[in-house]
């Protein structure tokens, strides 16, 4: 089920042929394209023409009424009910950390502060159709909701029989969402960018979904606020060594591959007989498990047994990767986790699965993707705040900045800019 992968003599520039999902050369960017100008047009009649194609259901009002999450918030088991309330505390406490206040510094008779100004509309994307994420409303909305947005709106699509799910709709009533559409897919982002008769348009959008979802995000990014990794197809890299029970390592490898097609799961280990006996934990665990078409779709492109030199190039492969989710489950991760340079979020020590952040660990589980862990972060509060800095100087304040900013003006050849201070000058 895993393809090995032996790099204990790779040399030279090999890092930059490390293997990727097929699907990062040929993203669906024309198709993308076509559904956003149509949605940009047409606005909900696309939106509803979209959801009979793409979802099999036919609706006739695209707007979930608010009285439908409360009264599934009451529905849900009392089990799953506590299981959110106790998530949703989490990110909640968490991102409460995040929150930043007005900051002032002064310099030669100048007084700057900066302002942080949260969004007005945060757009929200939760994937759905066959399967459901509660917990992705909880991650998305909760620290839109702690950064003091105005309205918070989902898009989640609709299930087989036309509706959204209980379990979801219960999470965004926890989450204290304002509106929920039954939409999906590109077109819901095109929507949120955008806005139609009925959805509303969003200053910033955010969220997790495949492929398509991911591509509309960044096709819209020149006309909304749109967090710069790229949440798509969910991925693992799992470090281990024999001191890891291979049960463990095996199922954590297995976790995320169960998201469905064009992830990333990779096994990294420099003991070979580690990796041996968790490739035969692996194939014992997908034969049995209830979604194994998923993980098998999954693993068949994206999933790896990586056998390496030692632990330092096995965190040098995992930084190539740049993983949505890093795993250190060897007795040494303490040590590693210092050259840990690019990671979604990284779990140590072999009580640690990732599933712990995907639910109740408080920092939010969207995360980037597809290498863009390099340069990116999980969501954040930041992602829904805006910062202004205030400028205000001083007589003294012009009198001493006065000629260094007319002779940087000078340079450029821009009189104007000259003028609007020496005018102010108390020589003048």
């Amino acid at each position: 089920m895993l393809k090995l992968l032996d790099l204990r003599n790779a040399s030279g520039n090999y890092l930059d042929s490390l293997p990727r999902p097929k699907v990062i050369q040929e993203l669906p960017v024309d198709a993308v394209r076509e559904i956003i100008t149509r949605v940009k047009n047409e606005g909900d009649k696309a939106l509803l023409a979209y959801t009979a194609d793409f979802d099999r259901v036919k609706l006739s009002s695209l707007q979930v009424p608010y009285p439908e999450l409360e009264a599934a918030y009451k529905r849900i088991s009392s089990d799953l009910r506590d299981a959110l309330l106790v998530a949703a505390d989490a990110i909640r406490g968490y991102h409460q950390l995040e929150v930043e206040t007005d900051k002032t510094f002064s310099h030669n008779g100048l007084t700057v502060t900066q302002r942080s100004i949260p969004v007005s509309v945060a757009g929200c994307y939760v994937p759905g159709g066959k399967a459901r994420y509660p917990s992705s409303v909880l991650m998305t909305a909760i620290p839109a909701k702690v950064a003091g947005v105005d309205q918070i709106v989902l898009c989640v699509p609709p299930g087989p029989d036309g509706k959204v799910d209980d379990a979801t709709l219960a999470a965004a009533y926890i989450a204290e969402v304002d509106k929920l559409y039954s939409v999906g897919g590109a077109q819901a982002i095109a929507a949120m960018a955008y806005g139609t008769e009925t959805v509303a348009r969003a200053d910033v959008i955010v969220g997790p979904g495949n492929i398509y979802v991911s591509v509309a995000k960044r096709e819209v990014a020149q006309d909304v606020g749109i967090p710069t990794s790229f949440a798509g197809p969910s991925e693992v890299v799992v470090i281990a060594d024999s001191t890891t029970p291979a049960p463990f390592a095996a199922i954590d490898v297995v976790v995320q591959a169960e998201h469905g097609p064009d992830g990333l799961a990779w096994f990294v280990s420099w003991d070979q007989s580690v990796i041996e006996e968790v490739v035969k934990e692996v194939d014992k665990i997908v034969v049995d498990s209830p979604r194994r078409a998923e993980i098998e779709s999954t693993l068949s492109e994206g999933g790896f047994a990586v056998l390496v030199r030692d632990p330092a190039q096995a965190i040098e492969v995992s930084n190539a990767i740049a993983p949505e989710h890093l795993e250190i489950l060897c007795d040494s991760a303490d040590e590693l986790i210092g050259n840990v340079r690019n990671a979604g979020a990284v779990f140590i020590g072999k009580l640690s699965p990732a599933s712990l952040g995907d639910y109740v660990a408080g920092p939010s589980h969207v995360l980037p993707t597809y290498g863009s862990a390099r340069f990116s972060s999980a969501l954040r509060v930041s992602d829904f705040v805006k910062h202004i800095h205030v400028v205000e100087a001083s007589q003294a304040g012009i009198d001493n900045l006065a000629p260094h900013v007319s002779a940087i003006a000078a340079s450029e050849g821009l009189y104007a800019h000259q003028m609007s201070v020496n005018i102010r000058s108390s020589d003048a």
